[in-house]
């Protein structure tokens, strides 16, 4: 089976070697992570003078290692003082008080420590409380477009735009195959899992048909502003009466987990953010897609603006949602150093209507930022108008901005 080098993850972890940093990769299951750890590891032990150790815990011969302890008496044994040690550990929140170990090791010379976390809060709490700043979170994320491309030997044309559209970027999927009711049956098998592991047994989660519906809501109304005040009342409608505080923890336990991002609104002209109303995106468009069913007919422009916002992700952005007095910016994205751009996502452009309502809103925005409009209008690659940026979502997902 092929592979893919993803270079850029492996650029980013070589760039904090050898600074006495642990390195986090994170993200949700099954979206690489091990695969970049393995990766890693390949490149290493290729090198004369390191001695890399390699934890997978969900492996069962490392099943005996189930606290800090444990750990300590295992990596004692695999330590090699006269060589370079590279200690990786693969999901090591299923490791009880990881933390005290790994935060004593950082300290050994010659020592780098990359570890593997399904769970932010480990980040949050765990890494944070223990080891201070001394920890660098690098986000793996699911296959791009082009990897997909790489991937499945596909060639860029409309066709596998429509199946990466469908189906995501989980990389299993290169075993699994493309067909649609296998694809569907794995994507489901994943979720189920990620659900269990990292939301339900992590938090000790008891009302399950309650998350379950609520995942559903998500998935059904991806794209959409919406506050925990409006979910209980439609739960209500469903007669399952839960209170705006159980609503509000679950979604935090979903995004813990990378099940699902949560995105703030931006006031553009106040420059603050709200503290309500929020949109939700999957982490996998091919996992929302298997929640909610169906075909992509009845909601293309949700999918088409979940990649929009995962590709700015990769791109490097911090990502709002934008707020006018007379409309919303689907996207102001900023970065360090004051650069910021607007972004509007549309499926297709084809009357006047449309274009004054994709366009128009950015024309409001009286400042010098770079605005674009996202769609999947035909013919249309890079074009400009009246200083806005019409980009092709094909255009876009290949090369960027």
């Amino acid at each position: 089976m092929n592979t893919i080098f993803r270079q850029a993850y492996i650029d980013k972890i070589l760039k904090y070697v050898g600074m006495e940093t642990i390195i986090a990769l994170t993200g949700q299951r099954r979206v690489g992570k091990s695969y970049m750890l393995r990766q890693f590891f390949t490149l290493k032990s290729s090198e004369p003078g390191n001695n890399v150790i390699f934890i997978d815990k969900e492996k069962r011969e490392f099943d005996a290692i189930k606290d800090y302890l444990d750990l300590n008496e295992y990596l004692e044994s695999k330590i090699d003082k006269d060589r370079h040690n590279y200690i990786l550990i693969d999901e090591i929140q299923d490791i009880k008080e990881f933390e005290r170990s790994i935060r004593s090791f950082r300290t050994e010379p010659h020592t780098d420590i990359i570890i593997t976390g399904s769970n932010a809060r480990m980040l949050s709490s765990e890494l944070t409380t223990i080891i201070g700043g001394r920890y660098k979170e690098i986000y793996i994320q699911p296959l791009s477009y082009t990897e997909f491309l790489e991937f499945h030997e596909l060639n860029n044309n409309d066709l596998s735009l429509s199946m990466y559209l469908s189906y995501g970027g989980l990389p299993g999927l290169k075993r699994i195959g493309l067909e649609e009711s296998d694809v569907r049956e794995y994507q489901a098998d994943i979720f189920n899992t990620v659900l269990l592991k990292d939301v339900i047994q992590r938090n000790s989660i008891r009302n399950i048909t309650f998350l379950n519906n609520l995942v559903t809501f998500i998935a059904d109304n991806t794209g959409k502003l919406i506050s925990a005040n409006n979910i209980s009342k439609f739960m209500k409608s469903q007669n399952d009466s839960v209170t705006t505080a159980l609503i509000l923890n679950y979604l935090r336990y979903l995004s813990e987990a990378y099940i699902i991002h949560k995105v703030n609104r931006y006031d553009i002209h106040g420059k603050k953010l709200f503290e309500c109303n929020d949109k939700y995106y999957f982490e996998d468009i091919g996992i929302r897609n298997a929640l909610a069913g169906g075909t992509r007919d009845g909601d293309i422009e949700k999918v088409i603006e979940s990649l929009v916002y995962q590709q700015l992700l990769r791109l490097g952005w911090n990502v709002t949602v934008g707020q006018l007095q007379v409309g919303e910016i689907d996207f102001v994205c900023t970065k360090a150093g004051g650069e910021r751009i607007y972004i509007q996502v549309a499926y297709l452009i084809i009357d006047e209507h449309t274009r004054k309502r994709e366009f128009g809103n950015l024309k409001e925005i009286k400042d010098n930022y770079p605005k674009y409009v996202i769609s999947m209008t035909p013919m249309v690659n890079r074009t400009i108008d009246d200083g806005i940026v019409h980009l092709g979502l094909r255009q876009f997902l290949s090369n960027g901005l």
